[in-house]
């Protein structure tokens, strides 16, 4: 058991790290003003350097690296904002990934590579106004009718929503109840019958395309189909993986903002004397620092653990959960120590704090982490409808 990166990993960290500090930092406080989206130049750029294909195989467009090494890297995106690092967070774990292992041939042969290349994002359409936590209470519906899937309905809460180019619509592809009616589709933006509602206005996240998505007649080709009705349980592997790019992306919020403070207590100064000087100041650095590297080995430890595949969700809801919990505590006492400065707009120090309230939200609540954990430890599912 060795808790050292590799000569190769910490390349890759550092090499992250420089890009995100140089060509995204400027961005990052523009997004955030202009609830924008990173613009496709520097979507391009990220594909050149190979950070949206990092854990895909070669033969489809990636670098062929491990989950652990995506993970590296989007730490390091995500550290300057949630919303730079968000193209890689979609590519590196998002629903490409279902996509990557599950859709035929020919649909990931064209879907895959473009996402590597940044030509493509892809988003995953879950909930619904009346299935969130409750996923499998899903109601838009997918008709299969000789070559062609029919889909209607309506999804709520996708990240991404308008903006992205395809999306993993979950839906019911047959009568059968609950998860045994489910699978996945893949809709591309131009889709006749497919709108979105307004973008959505939230407390963090700002830079992170979100709205409402109709599915009126929308009508695809059956090679659509990612997973057919009876696989939900192969996206809700597939989704662990995501769950460890959100638990990434939230101790980023954390790392990020432990880095920006222990800079600012040594340089600030009050009774004469620089703020780390206080035991005060210390106890709570020290706090933070066992935080962060507490959630960081619990990520890896989930990554390395699922061998080149997808993670297990004990693995993955362990690191989510804890990640998730951490941030909002580090943020939040980040912004306490640096007072007047944490508190105002002109730094990113309350950028830090709500986005880390938002991904223990995205993806799973902190709750639903906790059941899953349960669930996994007595190895069956409870019935929350009993």
């Amino acid at each position: 058991m060795d808790f050292s990166l590799s000569e190769e990993q910490q390349a890759l960290k550092q090499s992250a790290r420089s890009f995100a500090q140089a060509e995204l930092t400027p961005l990052a406080a523009k997004l955030e003003s202009e609830n924008s989206a990173l613009p496709h130049q520097m979507v391009k750029r990220m594909a050149e350097m190979g950070f949206l294909g990092i854990n895909i195989p070669e033969e489809l467009g990636g670098l062929g690296l491990s989950n652990l090494d995506a993970l590296i890297v989007l730490e390091e995106l995500a550290k300057v904002s949630s919303a730079v690092a968000f193209p890689a967070f979609e590519a590196n774990v998002g629903p490409v990934h279902a996509i990557r292992h599950f859709a035929p041939d020919a649909l990931k042969q064209r879907i895959v590579p473009a996402v590597c290349r940044g030509d493509m994002i892809v988003a995953v359409s879950m909930s619904e106004p009346n299935a969130g936590t409750a996923l499998t209470d899903l109601t838009t519906r997918g008709v299969i009718d000789g070559e062609f899937v029919t889909l209607n309905g309506s999804k709520r809460w996708c990240s991404g929503g308008g903006h992205s180019d395809a999306y993993l619509v979950y839906t019911r592809l047959s009568d059968a109840p609950g998860a045994k009616g489910i699978g996945a589709v893949l809709v591309e933006k131009d889709t006749s019958g497919l709108s979105f509602g307004e973008a959505e206005t939230l407390m963090g996240f700002r830079g992170v395309p979100s709205a409402d998505i109709y599915l009126d007649d929308v009508r695809v080709p059956v090679g659509n189909i990612v997973v057919p009705a009876g696989g939900f349980a192969k996206l809700m592997e597939a989704f662990d993986l995501e769950r460890c790019g959100n638990a990434t992306m939230a101790l980023a919020q954390a790392s990020g903002a432990l880095e920006d403070v222990l800079a600012y207590v040594q340089e600030r100064r009050q009774f004469g004397k620089p703020l780390a000087d206080f035991q005060a100041v210390q106890m709570k650095l020290a706090e933070m620092q066992m935080e962060v590297e507490a959630a960081r080995l619990l990520i890896y430890r989930a990554a390395v653990n699922a061998d080149q595949g997808l993670p297990s969700i004990l693995d993955s809801s362990t690191a989510k959960c804890f990640a998730n919990q951490i941030a909002r505590n580090v943020t939040g006492n980040a912004v306490q120590l640096m007072g007047g400065y944490g508190y105002s707009t002109a730094y990113p120090m309350e950028r830090r704090m709500r986005d880390a309230w938002g991904w223990g939200i995205a993806g799973g609540a902190i709750d639903i982490q906790k059941i899953n954990i349960a669930s996994a430890m007595v190895g069956r599912r409870f019935d929350q409808r009993r």
